[in-house]
């Protein structure tokens, strides 16, 4: 039974934990995830910006998270981590699910990602959410490279 809580400051170690443990698999692709470049001090600066996060714990072991920031007419949501051995069991849809009802009681109609278009998993887990693409763009990296990423929107 996964449950949740909202994360604070004290948890920048853990959400780092879990994103990395998340993200190691794209390290080695042509164009590494930003994620692997974050810091536990950065994820300090953005709680102190008004960044917050929602933590999965399937019994008392976190499993999974989810950074989110509170837009004026949305609820934007960023680096969905679960943790390989707990990716293919329904993880990242509850996360999706309680991050909705997070947004709905800030009176938001609205929960939106950015989402690399060749993930294609991603994309598809968003749609089986009722995600839509609304927006499109090019990435240019500094080392040259481009990424294409697509925006997705769930009206609430």
């Amino acid at each position: 039974m996964i449950h949740f809580r909202c994360a604070d400051r004290t948890d920048s170690e853990l959400i780092h934990s879990l994103m990395v443990q998340a993200f190691t698999e794209y390290q080695n692709s042509k164009a590494p995830s930003s994620a692997m470049q974050e810091t536990t001090a950065s994820i300090d600066a953005a709680f102190e910006k008004g960044e917050q996060a929602l933590i999965a714990c399937d019994e008392t072991t976190p499993v999974g998270m989810v950074r989110f920031k509170v837009r004026e007419d949305v609820l934007y949501f960023f680096r969905l981590s679960v943790i390989p051995e707990n990716q293919g069991q329904g993880v990242a849809k509850r996360i999706l699910q309680e991050l909705e009802e997070v947004a709905k009681k800030k009176n938001k109609h609205s929960v939106t990602c950015r989402v690399r278009k060749n993930v294609t998993r991603n994309v598809h887990l968003y749609q089986s959410m009722g995600y839509h693409l609304f927006d499109q763009e090019v990435v240019h990296k500094p080392d040259g490279i481009d990424i294409a990423v697509v925006h997705m929107k769930k009206k609430l």
